[in-house]
């Protein structure tokens, strides 16, 4: 079976630098080439040189009330492997059994609300002459469950907040609301700010209009603004883009950012709000940002580890507003809810507004108990994906592990949790890390609406596979996660994956098969890395991991 042999390689890995065999320096998951350009240090991959193979993102927090964010940490992370360089990718034929076997055996085995920050896609400029514009299909695939399960997870997203806090009341913009642009927008920030102004009227149903920023009404409006990422960083570290309350502008932002004005807890009706976006941000972290945190200004302020097909997941995989995100969105904005009301009663009014909204769903009933997230479980992963000493971080993810497996889960806790083991011992226990994205696949292929998940957990084993000189099972692996990719909008993904086929071809002395792949790659990593040079530097990132697999 090829994750048998990619299990070998990684066992000879580490017995070769037992024996003494020269090893590369470890580094924190956190520090990668491209990280290193930008200072975000919050993508969880690694260098491609010293690991083996993820694109990441990361949340970090920041110093402020209640600022909603999003910390995207690895959907276009830089690549890391074993030793050297390596991507990420899904599943192939042989898998199945395998996988199957290692899930059983997973199974057994405060006042102030911190932001949760997007680390960027790219730290390259995007040129301004180039607009861009993606063959994504327009709304990514997802399950919507029963109405019951939307009730649940609605009432859950909406009254309470990433920190844990309860909200006392449900708020929204009453009224039709205006979304408008501030400073130096990046190319191509126009187009992609209305294609998501048009998804929110027409798959949302919410009344939304783009207008022109320079003189915008500041009642019921957000404001997107384009902030210097060295300004945004001096006054938030770490934070890539996220939303406030009751602010229109950066300056107003600095000026209140300790106060009770920008606290999400004690608004009972939003009036304005503002988006903030790094000027330098590359055409699909600009668009992530636009879909996270304007669905966060105007619908609900939590994450749940929980979902596995909504961008309001901690985990981050997703990066665009899913089908599920804009149910959720269009219930927000249902005529029977209203700011101001409690919990009970929002969801009185959901056994109206859900069977008329969503009429597969049946009616609004008590869903299935799918168990509380002790707060124990977040707090070790976000100490994972967190900043920190490495051997902290993997203790982090083996408690979430033993959390998740204490209480009987088998859902994306605890795929989440085998994933981020597996991304922080790629460097120093290969075969630990083969062994946790396998389990992490396993219960990723199970789960309706996770195809994106799987995928990123493939690329992490064509990456290894390519390292090792398994150029078949590498191209096998990527060929499974090119579709999810697609269906995830994760141009960078996408790239990534294609420059492992040609990688892999490459090996296999099918040089014309690589230099489709190559081509392929370049069409996706213009909007995914923003640049030629970054195109370059992750093509030498994987060419690296090629020539281990050669070696």
């Amino acid at each position: 079976m090829r994750i048998y042999r990619l299990l070998a390689a990684a066992s000879r890995r580490s017995h070769l630098r037992e024996a003494g065999h020269p090893r590369l320096p470890a580094r924190s998951l956190h520090h990668t080439p491209l990280e290193e350009q930008d200072g975000s240090a919050l993508h969880m991959g690694v260098d491609l040189r010293h690991v083996s193979g993820v694109l990441g993102h990361a949340h970090s927090s920041a110093d402020t009330h209640d600022v909603a964010g999003d910390g995207r940490w690895f959907a276009n992370a830089p690549l890391s492997l074993p030793c050297q360089h390596a991507p990420p990718t899904r599943g192939i034929k042989f898998l199945p059994v395998f996988l199957g076997a290692l899930s059983l055996a997973a199974c057994t085995t405060m006042p102030l609300e911190e932001p949760t920050a997007r680390a960027s896609t790219s730290t390259i400029d995007l040129p301004a002459t180039q607009t861009l514009a993606m063959p994504f299909a327009a709304v990514p695939s997802s399950r919507l469950g029963t109405n019951s399960e939307l009730a649940r997870d609605f009432t859950e997203l909406s009254f309470n907040l990433e920190s844990g806090r309860t909200l006392p009341w449900f708020s929204r913009f009453e009224g039709p609301i205006k979304i408008s642009m501030k400073g130096a927008a990046p190319a191509g920030a126009a187009q992609e700010m209305q294609s998501l102004v048009s998804r929110l009227r027409n798959e949302a149903g919410i009344d939304i209009t783009a207008v022109n920023g320079a003189n915008a009404d500041p009642n019921n409006a957000i404001f997107i603004e384009f902030v210097p990422k060295r300004a945004m960083n001096a006054a938030v570290p770490n934070a890539a883009c996220f939303v406030v309350p009751n602010v229109v502008s950066w300056e107003d932002y600095k000026d209140n950012r300790r106060g009770d004005k920008v606290d999400w807890a004690g608004i009972r009706q939003r009036t304005h709000a503002t988006v903030f976006i790094p000027a330098e941000a590359a055409p699909q972290e600009l668009r992530d940002c636009l879909h996270e945190e304007t669905a966060q200004g105007l619908g609900p302020l939590n994450d749940l580890f929980r979902l596995p097909d909504t961008v309001f997941n901690d985990d981050n995989f997703h990066t665009v507003l899913t089908r599920f995100d804009m149910m959720i969105l269009k219930a927000t904005y249902a005529p029977e809810l209203r700011s101001g009301m409690s919990q009970p009663e929002v969801f009185h009014a959901l056994a109206s507004a859900l069977p008329r909204l969503n009429p597969a769903g049946g009616a609004v009933g008590r869903a299935a108990d799918v168990g509380a997230t002790p707060k124990g479980f977040v707090a070790a992963l976000q100490r994972a994906i967190g900043a920190g000493s490495l051997g902290s971080r993997k203790a982090g993810a083996r408690e979430a592990i033993a959390i998740a497996a204490s209480q009987g889960w088998n859902d994306t806790r605890m795929a989440f949790a085998w994933f981020a083991l597996g991304r922080l011992s790629v460097n120093d226990e290969p075969a630990i890390a083969v062994q946790a994205f396998t389990r992490a696949s396993a219960i990723y292929r199970q789960i309706p609406g996770a195809g994106i998940q799987a995928a990123h957990v493939d690329m992490q084993l064509a990456a290894f596979a390519l390292s090792t000189g398994q150029a078949q099972d590498s191209i096998a692996l990527v060929n499974h996660a090119l579709d999810a990719a697609l269906k995830g909008q994760n141009a960078a993904l996408m790239a990534t994956l294609y420059l492992i086929r040609a990688e892999a071809y490459a090996q296999l002395g099918q040089e014309l098969q690589a230099q489709q792949a190559r081509l392929d790659s370049e069409n996706w990593a213009r909007y995914g890395f923003g640049s030629d040079a970054a195109m370059r530097q992750r093509a030498a990132e994987v060419a690296s991991l090629a020539r281990q697999g050669r070696g």
